[in-house]
């Protein structure tokens, strides 16, 4: 298999646990970041789960309502798992937590050139390396995990540039 992204566009993929929260928050933060550049054209920009339970559900209340909060457009996205592809199709591929981690390494193929970060490795905030996952609440956790996102993101796009 063929890493595909190296061919044209910057890529990064986002994956928390479920695909409803940190994950699509990230991914619509990065996507407008770029968009605000008009850079939009060289980025694939995605998101996925570790889980299978949220599959084909849309983004969580909490997270649309927060990003709506910050003047981003409300995610549409549709909650998938990760894939062996993915390893492939990706420059970047981001985890939130630990556990986030050990799933996305124990699942890389050795032959995947693609780079997994934590996220929260990126964060001015040197408080805690960990993307919480505001999931179920209140709506301060979102707040938190949409600043924590918004400042990772923001330092990332400056490296990759």
């Amino acid at each position: 298999m063929a890493n595909m992204a190296c061919e044209s566009k910057k890529s990064a993929l986002f994956v928390c646990l479920g695909n409803i929260c940190r994950s699509v928050m990230a991914e619509q933060i990065l996507r407008e970041l770029v968009e605000e550049k008009g850079t939009s054209d060289q980025w694939k920009i995605d998101s996925a789960a570790t889980a299978t339970y949220n599959i084909g559900n849309t983004p969580y209340d909490l997270t649309n309502e927060t990003l709506t909060k910050h003047n981003s457009k409300p995610s549409s996205h549709k909650a998938r798992q990760i894939s062996t592809q993915d390893f492939y199709d990706f420059h970047y591929i981001f985890g939130f937590d630990d556990d986030n981690m050990r799933q996305l390494k124990k699942r890389k193929p050795k032959e995947s050139t693609c780079e997994l970060i934590l996220l929260g490795d990126l964060d001015t905030d040197k408080s805690t390396n960990t993307i919480i996952d505001p999931y179920p609440g209140p709506i301060e956790a979102f707040e938190t995990a949409y600043e924590q996102c918004y400042r990772c993101c923001k330092v990332f796009l400056s490296q990759a540039q």
